[in-house]
């Protein structure tokens, strides 16, 4: 199964942020998307018609990560300000913050059951009584309580990611490496070398059987989850390699840079499907539930919509 790009330009553009677009979010349902920028702000925008439906406050640095739960209901996010904001998608009530880190929340995201995960901190320094910069940290949805830390990298995570049955949690770091961890009681599993740069993006693929890390050395890294084993690195970016997305068959990988592209692949083999050109670096990316719709969220402060289907005769348009 290939891609069809059934349109060469972005369906359309969701009004601009002020700031660089660092994260973006689709909801389960795919009729919601939310964006995080450098402002501090994250909207939600409704996807048919590109309608502003909330206006998210109360961070007061950089949102570095937005993430829905698994239901829909609840939207959180990690910011430069130390903390993790969670709303309510519905009418865009601030629920709770989550403080007590002591370096940027760099990324956060739920466990397919509901779980939040958030990696941090990210100055180098930590809880004393529960770990230092190489934490990632698990936290409980609605009362906000650490319920575990996982410790061993020797630079801050940029990353995390969880795989579909929860099992296993990856998370990437300055220290150019990946790991991988047993999320029931947090042993490491694998450490991930391959990378000569920063790993700022990180996509299981649907089946959780690959993991895509994407790297500041410009390059796309595929793993083999079991074993750790690399499959193959993806070459061809002139820039970091901010964000990494499986489509949700499985079948596309979609890498964004700050080269003002992102590049498709074919995950089987690694071959280049179509490159989309944007007007700035890319710095965001997300597929839509159904696989039709690619958001990306980018340094000027727009998020394009392509439009992307997927058949299964092998052509590219």
């Amino acid at each position: 199964m290939e891609v069809l790009i059934e349109n060469p330009e972005p369906l359309h553009v969701m009004g601009r942020h002020a700031a660089p677009v660092l994260s973006v979010a689709f909801s389960p349902n795919g009729e919601i998307l939310a964006s995080a920028s450098e402002s501090g702000f994250v909207r939600l925008w409704r996807v048919a018609d590109g309608d502003l439906q909330h206006f998210l406050v109360g961070h007061t640095g950089f949102v570095w990560s937005v993430a829905f739960s698994p239901d829909g209901q609840y939207l959180a996010s990690g910011s430069e300000d130390r903390t993790v904001r969670l709303y309510q998608v519905a009418d865009g009530m601030f629920l709770l913050a989550m403080a007590g880190y002591l370096g940027p929340v760099r990324g956060v995201t739920f466990s397919p059951v509901g779980q939040i995960l958030a990696s941090g901190p990210a100055d180098g320094s930590g809880w004393p009584w529960l770990a230092t910069s190489n934490t990632v940290w698990l936290w409980r949805e609605m009362d906000g309580n650490v319920s575990r830390a996982m410790s061993g990298h020797t630079d801050c995570v940029l990353s995390v990611a969880f795989s579909p049955d929860r099992q296993v949690l990856a998370s990437g770091s300055k220290d150019c490496t990946v790991r991988l961890w047993r999320t029931t009681d947090g042993f490491p599993v694998q450490v991930l070398k391959g990378h000569t740069g920063p790993v700022w993006g990180m996509s299981f693929s649907p089946d959780g059987l690959f993991l895509a890390s994407g790297a500041e050395d410009h390059t796309v890294m595929l793993w083999q989850v079991a074993g750790g084993l690399p499959l193959y690195t993806l070459e061809g970016h002139t820039d970091s390699v901010w964000s990494v997305a499986f489509s949700p068959g499985g079948q596309i990988l979609a890498s964004g840079s700050g080269d003002h592209t992102v590049r498709l692949w074919l995950t089987v083999d690694g071959t280049l499907l179509r490159t989309l050109e944007h007007t700035s670096p890319v710095r965001s990316m997300a597929f839509s539930p159904d696989g039709q719709t690619l958001a990306a969220g980018l340094d000027n402060g727009a998020v394009c919509l392509w439009h992307i289907t997927s058949s299964e005769s092998p052509r590219v348009f």
